[in-house]
């Protein structure tokens, strides 16, 4: 098996603990030692861009930089059809929130209730379509850089279900199944997400033969 990363070593540019395992364990196979970028006190570079690509590469490059090894970041989130593809880019901000000590957090019910109460102003009749999107990017610390794009589509279901994935896992039913994504085994998760597809492109290029 190749690796052209050029390193056995890659920082995960993320903070976030869910991300991190997912991530890590899509890795596993490739025998990548894989430390986070919260691990080695690395600073969150504000996400300035206006398009998943762009905010992928502003974490991944800020990472490679400080660290001085290879990077991968990832940026996702939900869009729904009939919201216009919101909150797409913006998926995290709409989980935004102030903590009772004054601190920012993510409250991801919050944030599922946003997008259902949406829905719901829109009538019983909404289109409830959806999908999730995945860019990962990886950089080098001379700059170089590169980026790979998945989606699964499915729908958006209330009341939440299922308390084993994170974010809008929970409201996300993938089409051809009846159960959300915080339902399913993380390991068939892994298998068929966002994530999964765009990993499956990054793996072709970076470790195959």
């Amino acid at each position: 098996m190749k690796n052209r990363l050029g390193s056995e070593r890659l920082v995960i540019a993320t903070h976030n603990a869910g991300k991190l395992k997912e991530i890590s364990a899509l890795l596993a196979p490739f025998g990548l030692e894989c430390i986070s970028a919260g691990a080695l006190g690395l600073p969150e570079p504000e996400e300035t861009g206006t398009t998943f690509v762009e905010n992928a590469l502003i974490k991944a490059h800020s990472a490679a930089q400080s660290a001085q090894l290879p990077a991968l970041a990832d940026d996702s989130g939900l869009s729904v059809t009939a919201l216009g593809g919101r909150p797409g880019v913006y998926t995290a901000d709409w989980a935004q929130r102030q903590s009772f000590e004054g601190e920012p957090g993510r409250d991801w019910y919050m944030a599922m209730g946003k997008v259902e109460g949406m829905l719901q102003a829109l009538g019983p009749d909404a289109e409830r379509s959806c999908w999730f999107s995945c860019v990962l990017a990886i950089a080098w610390p001379d700059g170089t850089c590169v980026t790979y794009e998945g989606r699964v589509d499915g729908t958006v279901v209330w009341p939440p279900r299922g308390d084993r994935g994170f974010g809008y896992d929970p409201v996300f039913q993938p089409l051809g199944r009846d159960e959300t994504f915080a339902q399913i085994d993380p390991e068939e998760k892994h298998s068929m997400s966002h994530r999964a597809d765009a990993f499956a492109k990054l793996v072709a290029e970076q470790f195959g033969d």
